[in-house]
């Protein structure tokens, strides 16, 4: 019996409810013949989709506005991402140009949270769920990406083989250009066999995008980068600085990693050092303190290496370098000590090419442009990433693992154009905006961010949210240098609402109320005015919004439609201007906007989100909608020429 001929004998059963066959016959669609096969878990938020439509609506107490007009405009949301990417499916379809994410990598030790609940290794369901996750989630990213658009997520081995045929079935195979291996440089020694010091960062583009002349294929990734770093002179040799060599994961202390721990003996003339591993292994136990651990090496201390360096403590415990001593020694003209007012430190170098670095106002600089294809192999240290978070916080909030700053900088610095939005449904600590205003600084972009990530332990609000204000506002590190703020930055916040999903006209005129928040991020538009022409605009009435260089009218009574036509006839401006206007049907009252039909651009809502929501909403539960809730009350009448609304609030 082929699919066809069971197909219609399920139809033919009387024993089954209609929603049972329907369940069924859903059940036979769904078989394939190969590919990757997982028992679908429903999640709680999904079942939330059947009954509630999501909406954004702006927290303005949060908003970071920069004074810079041409500031890029960034987006924090605060909710659950499939409510949000729900959302974003009317804002920003086949609008973003880069997609980074870093999802829970399933590894079994509470990283990933299904239905309230973490999946334990032991869950027989635990790749079935973490795939069913996934691909809602990674459906709707790809309805998101720009026509050459990029999707990086960063896995490790727990669910790479998974996510590989996930990603072949959603975005297509040919689009595959290949999995970007991230070099941790300092990996826990924590596995049996094999240590693992790596990451997989896949990366799909949206389509592939030839030259109409040729038929040949365009890169749409390039490596291009831009080099500039105080430069030093050593005899004949130039090199800039790195970070240090020390850590502040919650592994790199020196009772779990012993082996990292030794001390630096500094010739303070010199600056030449030894390696000593002076600690009392027996006393690692039983003590945090460093004295009862370490004994200063009095015989090192005579021959005049009288400073002692050892690594800073980590999470009030005794810290650990990065390099093992082994690699210090055989690698020592790659580190060099630094003696400046905050005492002196260790910190790794790069030596550079003479014909790269300029004298500029006493100073050298290492200045390098290069432009080739990415590597498949790249290094940037976990480390450095929580580094850089500690030194926006100072070390007053912590977050374990946060991602390296430079390695999101480079991927997204891999897309050929400047001028682009780009995404992360798994914000975290916020690294994928702070990296996308850094690079903008850098190079003279001017790159969108959209973040997303839900509220869990107060992470939006007071380690996303304000890890980035800090940024645009400038702080001060642990060691006391003030880091100047990215000021050219404007940051809204977001938090998901929810309108009831039957086509009621109560829930229709309620998503049409809500959605004003959702067309500014559509539009990019936020500057709202208090008039339009002579006419004030009223809260529930009409908005009107205009930046100087885009318009939009928001309509949410079809009754003041005519009086706003004839409002349009008479103001003076250029081009037209974007008319979302409230009607039941798909009719944004084209008869009525006629005689201005040159001058705007209409749009009727809620119908339009309805739409959108249509093609990504998972099915709605059968059900009986009632007649029309709420009819339009009040009417509008013209005095002196000016609409009239009794009792609407007037937008001053």
């Amino acid at each position: 019996m082929n699919k066809k001929e069971l197909y219609n004998k399920i139809l033919q059963l009387d024993d089954l409810t209609n929603e049972e066959k329907s369940e069924l016959l859903g059940l036979l669609r769904k078989q394939k013949k190969y590919g990757l096969v997982w028992e679908d878990k429903p999640e709680d938020v999904e079942e939330r989709l059947r009954e509630e439509l999501p909406v954004l609506v702006e927290d303005t107490a949060k908003a970071l506005i920069s004074t810079e007009t041409d500031a890029p405009n960034h987006t924090l949301i605060e909710g659950d991402n499939l409510e949000a990417l729900t959302a974003l499916a009317y804002t920003h379809e086949g609008k973003i140009d880069v997609i980074y994410i870093d999802p829970p990598y399933n590894t079994g030790k509470n990283d990933f949270v299904y239905n309230d609940s973490f999946v334990d290794s032991e869950d027989a369901f635990r790749h079935s769920k973490w795939l069913s996750f996934m691909h809602k989630r990674l459906r709707i990213a790809k309805r998101l990406l720009s026509e050459d658009g990029i999707i990086f997520i960063q896995v490790d081995d727990n669910e790479y083989a998974n996510l590989k045929l996930l990603c072949d079935e959603i975005l297509g195979e040919k689009n595959a250009l290949g999995p970007i291996i991230q070099n941790k440089l300092n990996a826990k020694n924590d596995t049996l066999n094999i240590q693992k010091n790596h990451e997989y960062i896949l990366c799909y583009r949206n389509r592939i995008k030839t030259d109409k002349r040729t038929s040949k294929e365009i890169p749409i990734l390039q490596n291009i980068s831009y080099v500039k770093k105080e430069a030093y002179k050593e005899q004949d040799k130039f090199y800039y600085l790195n970070d240090t060599i020390t850590t502040r994961g919650e592994g790199g202390t020196l009772r779990k990693r012993p082996n990292l721990g030794y001390s630096f003996y500094v010739n303070p003339n010199t600056l030449d050092f030894k390696t000593v591993r002076d600690y009392d292994s027996t006393n690692i136990p039983s003590y945090t303190d460093e004295t009862q651990v370490y004994k200063d090496n009095q015989d090192i201390i005579a021959e005049g290496y009288s400073v002692i360096i050892r690594p800073p403590r980590v999470r009030n415990e005794l810290g650990v370098w990065t390099w093992d001593m082994k690699k210090a020694n055989a690698e020592k003209e790659n580190l060099v000590v630094i003696n400046n007012r905050n005492g002196y430190s260790i910190k790794k170098r790069t030596f550079v090419d003479e014909a790269d670095v300029v004298l500029r106002d006493s100073k050298y600089w290492y200045e390098k442009t290069s432009i080739g294809n990415s590597r498949s192999i790249i290094e940037f240290s976990t480390n450095d990433g929580s580094n850089t978070f500690n030194n926006v916080f100072s070390h007053t909030v912590k977050f374990n693992n946060p991602k390296n700053l430079e390695l999101i900088i480079y991927l997204i610095n891999l897309f050929y154009r400047k001028n682009i939005t780009t995404l992360d449904f798994f914000a975290g600590s916020g690294t994928t905006l702070h990296a996308t205003m850094q690079l903008n600084a850098e190079d003279g972009g001017h790159r969108k961010c959209i973040l997303v990530t839900n509220n869990e332990n107060n992470i939006c609000e007071e380690v996303t949210y304000k890890r980035n204000k800090r940024v645009i506002n400038g702080y001060t590190t642990p060691r006391g240098e003030e880091v100047p703020g990215l000021k050219n930055n404007t940051l809204r916040y977001y938090r998901t609402s929810f309108v009831g999903r039957s086509r009621s006209m109560k829930n229709m005129r309620q998503l049409m109320s809500l959605s004003t928040d959702m067309l500014c991020i559509k539009e990019d538009l936020y500057t709202e005015q208090p008039k339009f022409g002579e006419q004030p605009t009223y809260k529930n009435v009409f908005r009107y919004f205009d930046n100087g260089r885009k318009r939009m009218m928001v309509i949410y009574r079809e009754e003041a439609v005519q009086q706003l036509v004839e409002l349009i006839q008479k103001t003076d401006y250029e081009g037209k201007m974007l008319v979302y206007v409230f009607s039941p049907s798909e009719d944004p009252w084209e008869g009525e906007f006629e005689e201005v039909q040159d001058r705007v651009q209409l749009c009727a809502l809620p119908q339009a989100i309805y739409n959108a929501y249509r093609r990504i909403l998972p099915k709605k539960k059968d059900e009986f909608v009632g007649a029309d809730e709420t009819k339009a009350t009040g009417q509008a009448n013209v005095t002196d020429g000016t609409l009239n609304f009794d009792n609407e609030e007037e937008l001053q």
